[in-house]
């Protein structure tokens, strides 16, 4: 099995399994906050220094700035829609929305870094912050009237193996991809990313664990640098 199916399964195994605990259990609620907030914090150790940073760099602020905020655009407009249409049921879908729409870029970026030996704070944030996220949003659509545990499951193994397949695919294609188009694919996975925890994953952590989930995300920004040093 190659290297990048591994760091694909890597990411999208962690997705699967906090689906499928969302799905049937109800996890205390102190639990589950810490898991997202930790999840959290690894995600914006993987923002910083390994989306953002890279196409700052090598491109500037115009270009990577603005593909920051089109992922975070993109993401909070997509977000709005589901919130109309869903109301209170949105939650859910919005985190699995926000699975796609910061892992597919993410995925991609992961693919082309491997070529380099890269990614390890990236997978780690990615694996780590897909576990509550998924946990959170297939609890969250256990709410909904009409609820098919089945069909919901189905679903979140659809988008789990779509990351797989964009990890092989990015990794097959990176003598192909441009620096410069990999740099703005980083960069806007960076902006869905942080709109997906300031609009879904932060919030919901702080309400369901209250003030001290900052810690839980503190340290989950150290465990997830610390591993990329």
């Amino acid at each position: 099995m190659s290297t990048a199916t591994l760091y694909g399964l890597g990411t999208a195994i962690p997705l699967l399994v906090g689906a499928a605990v969302g799905l049937r259990f109800d996890l205390p609620r102190t639990v589950l906050a810490a898991l997202m907030a930790f999840g959290a914090g690894t995600m914006v150790a993987a923002v910083s220094t390994e989306l953002f940073q890279p196409a700052f760099t090598s491109e500037g602020g115009l270009i990577a700035g603005s593909a920051l905020m089109a992922g975070a655009l993109v993401y909070v407009v997509a977000d709005h829609l589901i919130e109309n249409k869903l109301g209170a049921a949105a939650l859910g879908w919005a985190l699995m929305l926000g699975s796609l729409l910061d892992g597919i870029p993410e995925n991609t970026a992961l693919g082309v870094s491997l070529g380099g030996g890269g990614g390890v704070v990236l997978l780690v944030a990615v694996a780590v912050g897909n576990v509550p996220e998924a946990v959170a949003g297939a609890a969250s659509m256990r709410k909904q009237p009409n609820f098919d545990v089945r069909r919901a499951m189905l679903l979140w193994t659809v988008t789990a193996v779509v990351l797989v397949l964009v990890v092989v695919a990015a990794h097959a294609a990176a003598d192909n991809i441009p620096d410069r188009s990999i740099a703005v694919i980083q960069a806007f996975a960076g902006g869905a990313t942080i709109a997906v925890l300031a609009d879904s994953l932060m919030p919901e952590a702080y309400r369901e664990g209250g003030w001290w989930v900052g810690l839980s995300t503190a340290l989950g920004f150290l465990v997830a640098f610390a591993l990329g040093g």
